[in-house]
C-alpha cells in the first residue's frame, strides 16, 4: 500500500507515503511538527516520511545500522534528486507505526505526542544532530523539549 501526499508548511515541503494500514497523523501534522524541528533550515527543503511495518523497518536498521530489529525512526540524509524546481531534498524518515505504538503504551504515552516527539527527533538527525555520547544526547534532548513545548507536547523523557 502505497499514497503519497505532498504538503508545504512554513518551509519544508513534505512527501508522505503510507506502505502499511497503521494510524499515522496527517501529513500537515508530520510537516508542522518537521517544519518546528528544522526552522529556518528546513525552508525550501523537502522532507520524505514513510511509515512501515516491522519487517520493513527491521531488515532497513539491520542494513544500516547492524542491529537485527525493527525501530522506531530511522533517518537517512539526501540522496535522491529534488522534485521540482527550487526545492532541496534534506532527506527521509522511516518510521515503524507498530515499533512506535509499542513504545507509546508501554510508556503510557498519547500516541499522538509520541509521534510528534519521533518526528522532531528524525529531523534533527539530518541536521546532524546525534545523541551516541552523553553530551550530544543532552544537547538533542533539550532542543527536542523546546521544540515540543513550542508545539504543545509535554517532556517526552519525564514518565507521565
Amino acid at each position: 500500500m502505497s499514497r503519497h501526499t505532498p504538503a508545504a508548511r512554513r518551509g519544508v515541503t513534505l512527501e508522505l507515503r503510507r506502505r502499511v494500514r497503521a494510524w499515522a497523523p496527517s501529513n500537515r501534522e508530520l510537516a508542522r511538527w518537521a517544519s518546528a524541528a528544522l526552522g529556518r533550515r528546513g525552508s525550501g527543503r523537502e522532507l520524505g516520511v514513510a511509515v512501515v511495518g516491522a519487517p520493513e523497518s527491521r531488515r532497513l536498521n539491520a542494513r544500516f545500522r547492524g542491529r537485527d530489529r525493527p525501530t522506531n525512526v530511522l533517518s537517512f540524509p539526501a540522496a535522491r534528486q529534488p522534485s521540482g524546481p527550487g526545492t532541496r531534498p534534506l532527506g527521509d524518515l522511516i518510521i515503524c507505526a507498530r515499533v512506535l505504538r509499542a513504545e507509546a503504551m508501554a510508556q503510557s504515552k498519547p500516541l499522538r505526542a509520541h509521534w510528534a516527539h519521533l518526528t522532531v527527533h528524525g529531523a534533527l538527525h539530518l541536521l546532524g544532530y546525534d545523541h551516541a555520547r552523553a553530551a550530544d544526547a543532552r544537547r538533542m534532548e533539550r532542543r527536542e523539549i523546546a521544540v515540543l513545548r513550542r508545539l504543545g507536547f509535554a517532556n517526552p523523557y519525564r514518565s507521565l
